[in-house]
């Protein structure tokens, strides 16, 4: 079958090829650049026919010198495949049309010479996460629950090609002196990778995709996320130009409940984001977007999110929205807060809001900024207005357990005053969490500046006898 054909017991060893390609969600892709387009998305497909795609897959990486998928004519790629598939097909007695025949053939070289076994899994629209542990062990996160995909690589070199089809397609490398890397599809979907040495047992990958159709603070109602109200009186906060902190855990839906409160903000206003991997889905005309850039291969022209803060508050900007707040940016952050920037937000990894302060505080100390504690302390309550806490619950629901606001300070403590939380009453025999969702009776200091703009909320909005 010429230069590219099934593997022979004395197939050569496969080597590594760089080619020129990472919180929500609330409960809870175009394709890559080095794939043509693929047909309709697997989701509309029925369960057969996705359950036949994953065996052709598998069989496919069983039968063919994938080592050659880049060596190779496309063209003569795509005929040889297609003569495999057919005959897969008939093997499994699909019932296809020769039109439908030539379709699903088509589809399979494109995910052969896209991202491989993983398209499926990637147009699949109920997975929220692929999480990839070396070549024959793949998880999917649906509903908030693992289970293991019926998917698998040919072997860790496979892997590791698909891992730099997608790392060089945004201008990043993976290779032993730089085992570990952050990256992103395309369609914003994000990717972490971790290679030898430092993964053991086969490249460990870890995927975060991207939802074509960003959750709205509608879709959060329903799905039981946060009621109504406190929803109303989040997009009112935002709207009136309230600074916000957006907290959780990892997984736990903090962007995704970013890009809903994101509505609240004027289409007359320029928005600035800063991320490490671009993901954020902004619902306005005027966003400029940046992300930092890794250094070269000789430790060269890293650009930080801190450098970037800085620029963008030469840019214009009336809010500096970032994906998340890690390292001693948090000092320009809040800068920027308190400079003609209200209203800018960040998410940040802690528990509770509480935890969400201290971590700020021990960011900003990070910068070797020669401030006491009871100076940063002030910046944040000057800076900062509401801190949102966002939880993944032991049944895998996200909500938002926690709206919290920033009052000022007290001596040398950051003032706290919680107007919303969830309460847990119990969880079920089948594992489900239940409780209420209510207000602690405290009226938010915030609320006058949002009646003086013409923002009100109903009489019982913070009522802590109604359960919301």
């Amino acid at each position: 079958m010429g230069r590219f054909s099934r593997q022979s017991s004395a197939a050569p060893a496969v080597e590594p090829v760089e080619v020129p390609l990472a919180e929500e969600k609330l409960p809870e892709p175009e394709k890559t650049p080095v794939a043509t387009p693929a047909p309709p998305p697997m989701a509309s497909e029925s369960n057969d026919l996705l359950d036949a795609k994953l065996r052709v897959h598998a069989r496919l990486i069983d039968e063919l010198d994938l080592s050659m998928l880049d060596q190779v004519d496309d063209g003569e790629v795509q005929r040889q495949i297609r003569d495999i598939v057919s005959e897969l097909i008939k093997e499994d007695n699909l019932a296809l049309s020769a039109a439908e025949r030539d379709a699903f053939a088509d589809a399979v070289f494109d995910e052969m010479t896209g991202l491989g076994p993983i398209e499926p899994l990637l147009s699949d629209e109920s997975i929220a996460d692929i999480l990839i542990n070396g070549a024959h062990q793949v998880y999917v996160e649906r509903h908030g629950e693992l289970e293991l995909a019926p998917v698998k690589f040919a072997d860790n070199d496979h892997l590791l090609r698909i891992v730099n089809r997608i790392v060089s397609a945004v201008g990043r490398r993976v290779d032993e002196s730089q085992p570990l890397v952050d990256a992103r599809l395309l369609d914003g979907s994000r990717v972490n990778a971790a290679i030898s040495p430092i993964a053991i047992d086969g490249p460990l990958v870890s995927i975060r995709k991207f939802s074509k159709k960003p959750l709205t603070f509608e879709k959060l109602i329903e799905f039981g996320a946060i009621p109504r109200i406190a929803a109303d009186f989040l997009l009112g906060a935002v709207k009136c130009r309230a600074s916000t902190i957006i907290s959780g855990g990892t997984g736990s839906g903090k962007t995704t409940l970013l890009n809903a409160l994101s509505a609240a903000i004027s289409e007359k206003e320029r928005l600035i984001t800063i991320e490490d991997a671009a993901e954020l889905q902004l619902q306005q005309p005027h966003v400029a977007r940046m992300e930092t850039r890794p250094p070269n291969i000789e430790g060269k022209g890293e650009i930080r999110q801190r450098e970037l803060v800085k620029n963008a508050l030469r840019m214009r900007p009336d809010r500096v929205i970032l994906g998340e707040v890690r390292s001693e940016e948090a000092f320009d952050m809040l800068q920027a807060m308190n400079t003609g920037h209200e209203g800018s937000m960040a998410t940040i990894h802690a528990n509770n809001p509480r935890d969400a302060v201290t971590r700020l505080e021990q960011m900003v100390a990070m910068g070797g900024m020669s401030f006491s504690e009871e100076s940063i302390r002030h910046q944040i309550a000057n800076a900062v207005n509401i801190v949102v806490q966002a939880s993944r619950l032991s049944d895998g629901s996200r909500r938002v357990t926690s709206i919290a606001e920033i009052t000022g300070m007290e001596g040398s403590v950051v003032q706290l005053q919680e107007i919303y939380k969830f309460e847990r009453s119990h969880t079920d025999d089948e594992g489900k969490v239940h409780g209420e969702f209510r207000a602690t009776g405290l009226r938010p200091k915030f609320l006058d500046e949002m009646n003086t703009r013409g923002v009100f909320l109903p009489e019982d909005a913070f009522d802590p006898t109604k359960a919301l």
